[in-house]
């Protein structure tokens, strides 16, 4: 694993000829929109989805450096499989610890009915370890002499976009951690984004949701509680 930072970018540019501000600034406008996303209510909500969603691609497509950088790619893909295989352990764990307590949540419909309520997710999960490894770490490689420090903040700002969640929040810090050190080292993203999208839907169906409030974050998170209120007893 090299220190560089051309060897770890993510972008279209060389990294000699791309600016700190540079960047910077298309850090500032990706976070930011996201943080917009997750604290607005609905209905603008849906429409600054969609906004920050161009944006943030269209940021993408125009800093690109191809498949390879983005660990799109074969190379290591088999060397790194171990990692899904922890997730896998983790989540039996999890799934035998929630069929202990009765808190365990299967959607009906049998395995067809699995597939279709988390399959939306598996592809989400994919997308926010794109955002985390290739987006935001790429460039915070750039801005930070030493990998550790990038890492970090790369880490630290995923989990932030999981506030006020107290569940989500320390579980994203540490995977968010573990995602870009792993990433560093094989540059593989596929194995990464099939542990998120296991460990992400273990949770949903061992967690009940009054506790995690059905994984919401930001002003989802705040107005669960008013919008799943259980239904007043009758009054005699």
């Amino acid at each position: 694993m090299t220190n560089s930072a051309a060897s770890i970018s993510g972008s279209g540019a060389p990294a000699a000829t791309r600016s700190r501000s540079h960047d910077f600034a298309e850090l500032a406008v990706a976070y930011g929109l996201i943080l917009v996303v997750v604290w607005t209510p609905r209905p603008w909500q849906k429409i600054l989805w969609w906004v920050a969603a161009a944006s943030i691609a269209a940021i993408t497509c125009a800093s690109f450096e191809g498949l390879k950088a983005a660990g799109l790619r074969s190379t290591n893909f088999f060397r790194s499989l171990w990692v899904v295989g922890a997730a896998l352990l983790v989540s039996a764990v999890a799934v035998t610890l929630a069929v202990d307590l009765h808190t365990l949540r299967l959607p009906p419909g049998g395995p067809i009915g699995f597939i279709k309520n988390y399959c939306a997710y598996a592809l989400w999960a994919f997308v926010q370890q794109f955002l985390l490894l290739v987006f935001f770490l790429s460039r915070l490689r750039r801005l930070f002499k030493k990998a550790g420090y990038a890492v970090a903040v790369a880490a630290t700002i995923f989990a932030a976009a999981h506030l006020p969640s107290p569940i989500l929040t320390p579980i994203t810090l540490i995977w968010g951690l573990a995602a870009c050190l792993l990433f560093l080292r094989y540059r593989n993203l596929y194995p990464l984004a099939m542990a998120h999208a296991l460990l992400g839907i273990t949770i949903g169906i061992a967690i009940p949701g009054p506790v995690d409030h059905n994984m919401r974050v930001g002003l989802g998170y705040l107005t669960y509680a008013h919008t799943h209120r259980p239904a007043p007893s009758p009054q005699p």
